[in-house]
């Protein structure tokens, strides 16, 4: 923390670096870093004219170069990318030379991503390429082995390399880039996407600029190390950027991941006052109101964006998920569809789609949306379950294993993703892999209240009558104590376990008890009436309780159990490592 506020002792010199680099991004065509600086630099007090910090300086170069670079650009801003690269060529100065190649690049893209929509649809899997990658590859790594290129040429020739699926070079290419010019967020961006876990990030030598606090709250919310990030970004807006509407969308991402979705909520309504013409995030925004069921809420933001710009991917997926709640999925995956023509690349709608088809029983058109989202995103956890969950619904345990297991990878301290793998070990036969991982998953705090049951019925099934009691016992506490209403079918087959258990061990007032509660209970009724006539046969003919009753008889409901005898003595912690699928 010490360290941070010391970066950030200086805001107006900070203000004075976001401005100066917005602008040379803006002369290049970076739009995207362009606004991250602005939105940063707005969140930060003005400052008087005279400490505005000067227009770039023209070189010698730029100034030869200035009638084709302005023309080019203007080209360039109108999207014409052919055109403006043809009136660029022979051009000298750096910064002429970049737009050059960038519109090379751009015109690439674009030409990949209209054959990508226009012949093979959204699902199918073509092998269309960027053809103009390699050229550029060759050019700029020459320009690379002559020290030619500058911060922004580094980030291009990286980015050109990452295409190409030559990712130790694109890192190194990245890393240099930083240290040349730091204050390009496209570039930290781009190296956020290269580095897959915590470890390979301790291995890099980066600059120790402050822009690099943004850029590991960044990553730590993209590898779901949200305790993490939510430090940074607090300590970001501590140090003077609590007005960012940039960094309190980060934070109510952040919590979206962590599922607080009340808190979230509250944030994403928070900066819908701030900002309100914003589409930025709002499709996450959507995703907690999708959750919720807030079905005028997430109709009045449909309504709202559309107003705002109907053909932006967001809008798209907002509308989505609007009749993805209606339970309307062809109505859904239309506009997923309409969603991936305008962006190929966009990661939501590619598992939004999934989910959709997911609903409409079209496995082998999920199976391909999931694994499109994978392609752009490895680390969308999402669709590695989403994955998992079509091959258990095509009954093929072993590929659905090992989806899962990528899930669980990606989120460690998620429930849902433990309970899966449990189903999947327990159809696998592997049965003690699947009480460590019900047990993890309750350890962890089991989100849907389904690990404990699963456990117990796990026990019950393996003869362990006494670690399945505990469970029972202990799942019929937690339900108390959350005061969640759950299936009746769950609490029933608990008491009439315990019912059972406790009659086994003669012990008639807890057996009554459990007895009497299953009462409530269509299915359990005339079970714990015949029960109850039993313990009353042999309470009337004296019967004594047995001398050794089992072990654990004096773990009563609802007493707590003690910690000497919870099935973590019994169950391991979760070591996937080990087992193959």
């Amino acid at each position: 923390m010490a360290a941070t506020s010391g970066q950030f002792s200086d805001l107006r010199e900070i203000k004075k670096q976001l401005l100066s680099v917005s602008w040379l991004c803006r002369e290049r065509g970076l739009l995207h870093s362009v606004k991250w600086a602005s939105e940063l630099a707005f969140s930060l007090e003005s400052i008087p004219l005279n400490e505005l910090p000067p227009m770039p300086a023209l070189t010698e170069d730029d100034a030869q170069d200035l009638d084709a670079y302005t023309l080019a650009k203007s080209y360039f801003d109108l999207k014409e990318y052919d055109r403006a690269a043809y009136f660029l060529r022979g051009c000298k100065s750096q910064k002429a030379y970049f737009l050059y190649m960038y519109s090379r690049y751009l015109s690439g893209e674009k030409k990949k991503d209209d054959e990508t929509v226009d012949s093979l649809g959204p699902l199918e899997k073509g092998q269309v390429k960027n053809e103009a990658l390699r050229e550029l590859r060759v050019e700029l790594s020459k320009k690379h082995k002559a020290r030619e290129l500058d911060g922004f040429g580094l980030y291009l020739y990286g980015v050109v390399l990452r295409k190409l699926d030559l990712v130790k070079e694109a890192l190194d290419v990245f890393v240099e880039a930083t240290h040349i010019l730091p204050l390009h967020w496209g570039t930290w961006l781009e190296l956020c996407n290269l580095i897959t876990d915590k470890e390979m990030l301790k291995f890099l030598t980066l600059p120790d600029c402050w822009i690099k606090e943004f850029f590991l709250a960044h990553i730590y919310t993209e590898q779901q190390l949200i305790e993490e990030a939510l430090q940074k970004y607090q300590s970001l807006i501590d140090a003077g950027f609590s007005k960012s509407t940039y960094i309190i969308s980060q934070i109510a991402v952040a919590y979206h991941n962590i599922r607080d979705i009340d808190k979230a909520l509250s944030i994403f309504n928070e900066l819908r006052k701030q900002d309100p013409y914003r589409i930025e995030n709002m499709d996450t925004f959507s995703n907690l109101l999708y959750v919720r069921g807030l079905k005028p809420e997430l109709s009045y933001l449909a309504h709202n964006l559309c107003d705002i710009d109907k053909y932006r991917v967001e809008t798209c997926c907002v509308i989505g998920n609007y009749y993805s709640l209606r339970s309307q999925h062809e109505k859904a995956a239309l506009y997923f569809q309409r969603a991936l023509k305008l962006n190929p690349r966009y990661l939501g709608a590619w598992t939004l789609m999934g989910h959709e088809y997911m609903e409409m029983k079209n496995t082998s058109a999920a199976i391909q949306a999931y694994r499109h989202a994978i392609e752009v995103n490895k680390r969308d956890y999402r669709a590695w379950y989403g994955l998992g969950q079509t091959y258990e619904i095509l009954k093929m345990p072993f590929y659905c294993l090992y989806y899962y297991r990528r899930a669980h990878q990606l989120r460690p301290n998620d429930s849902r993703m433990l309970v899966a793998l449990g189903e999947c070990y327990e159809k696998l036969n592997q049965l003690v892999e699947a009480k460590k991982c019900y047990w993890r998953a309750y350890a962890v705090g089991d989100v849907e209240k389904m690990a404990l049951i699963k456990l117990a019925k796990l026990h019950e099934q393996l003869n362990e009558t006494e670690q399945a009691a505990q469970c029972y016992i202990k799942y019929i506490q937690d339900i108390n104590t959350c005061g969640e209403i759950v299936e009746h079918q769950e609490v029933s087959t608990a008491f009439r376990y315990l019912a059972q258990y406790y009659f086994k061990c003669k012990l008639w007032d807890e057996a009554s008890a459990c007895a009497q509660k299953c009462f409530n209970f269509n299915d359990t009724r005339e079970e714990g009436k015949a029960l109850l006539r039993q313990i009353l046969q042999l309470r009337n003919q004296n019967e004594s309780p047995s001398a050794d009753p089992p072990n654990n008889a004096n773990f009563l409901f609802p007493q707590s159990l003690s910690a000497s005898n919870t099935p973590t003595r019994r169950v391991s912690p979760l070591n996937l490592s080990s087992v193959t699928p």
